[in-house]
């Protein structure tokens, strides 16, 4: 476990204390938010007398959906948002925000996605035999990610 110029300890965050912003404003805790990812394409060059390396050059950033699920709930957010554009193709894009927390309740990583809009809605299984939480999901498309710097402070949830 690392420290800080304090002396204070760093502890790994855990991962299930999360929370996500549309536009500023909290939706909620969800339970799983997967495709955090961003991947450099890169370009092979082969040049001609040179054997012993290819030459590999930089090239666009592609970023992964990103899924995210949660119980199902009263509110109707996620439904109105992919609803939106439905018959006139006047999609919404917003910007927000992943938040993850640490035990104490404060901001360890803060991910903006940006030009957001969802792809896919996908409703809870319903099974008279369970006793499981019913899980909503939605999937959605995005024109990147960037790292806030804003770490340390209050998650904002009371």
């Amino acid at each position: 476990m690392a420290a800080d110029a304090t002396g204070g300890r760093f502890d790994p965050a855990p991962s299930f204390k999360f929370y996500v912003e549309l536009e500023g404003i909290i939706v909620g805790e969800f339970t799983e938010c997967s495709g955090l990812t961003m991947q450099r394409k890169f370009e092979e060059y082969r040049e001609g007398g040179v054997n012993d390396y290819v030459h590999k050059l930089p090239g666009r950033t592609e970023y992964s959906n990103i899924t995210l699920k949660r119980g199902i709930t009263y509110s109707q957010e996620l439904w109105d948002w992919y609803l939106e554009g439905l018959y006139d193709g006047k999609v919404r894009r917003i910007n927000l925000s992943i938040i993850l927390g640490n035990s104490e309740g404060k901001k360890v990583k803060q991910w903006d996605v940006l030009d957001a809009y969802p792809v896919k809605w996908t409703g809870p299984r319903l099974n008279t035999g369970s006793r499981d939480v019913t899980i909503e999901e939605i999937e959605i498309v995005h024109h990147g990610l960037s790292l806030s710097t804003e770490v340390g402070t209050s998650m904002g949830l009371v």
